[in-house]
């Protein structure tokens, strides 16, 4: 499974980068409407998920058709991974500011990585025991979920800290 582990590793890469600069994209298209539904529109934790989700689903679109023949396990492990990824976001944010007392900058980059490196390890293992695979149906609709309260909570977010940019 070389080729899987080059894959896993590119990917990785792909979305440590394409999730940074979705980080600014929002602002630099003029805060288009559009774009403000896959990337970041403020700097809440909510927001900041998005940086893992949706580069990781671009990358699905790549990496899911390559290896579906060879290894059938691939989508369920690989949306265990993207929602496992996205939710470690809010989690080590929450843990260290809880433990800090603040929003450190450094925490939240190291946060970003772990979240995206934590993925992609998950991904390549359950691709390879295919423990994923009984939940595909519950996977693949929590990913579904996760993509249509993006899409409404980005133009109509709850009242709620997780919605709420930091102090």
């Amino acid at each position: 499974m070389r080729k899987l582990k080059c894959y896993v590793v590119c990917g990785l890469l792909f979305v440590l980068i394409t999730g940074t600069l979705f980080h600014f994209l929002y602002e630099w298209t003029g805060n288009s409407v559009i774009v403000g539904l896959f990337s970041p529109v403020n700097e809440s934790i909510w927001e900041h998920m998005k940086l893992v989700f949706f580069p990781m689903l671009l990358y699905s679109f790549l990496m899911i058709p390559r290896f579906k023949n060879d290894c059938p396990c691939i989508s369920s492990a690989y949306c265990f991974g993207m929602l496992l990824g996205t939710i470690l976001i809010p989690v080590f944010f929450y843990a260290y500011t809880f433990l800090t007392g603040r929003d450190v900058f450094f925490l939240d980059l190291a946060d970003f990585v772990f979240s995206v490196v934590t993925a992609f390890l998950v991904i390549y293992r359950l691709t390879l025991n295919c423990r994923a695979q009984a939940y595909s149906r519950i996977l693949f609709v929590l990913t579904g979920i996760f993509i249509v309260c993006f899409m409404i909570f980005s133009c109509n977010p709850p009242y709620a800290a997780i919605f709420t940019p930091p102090v």
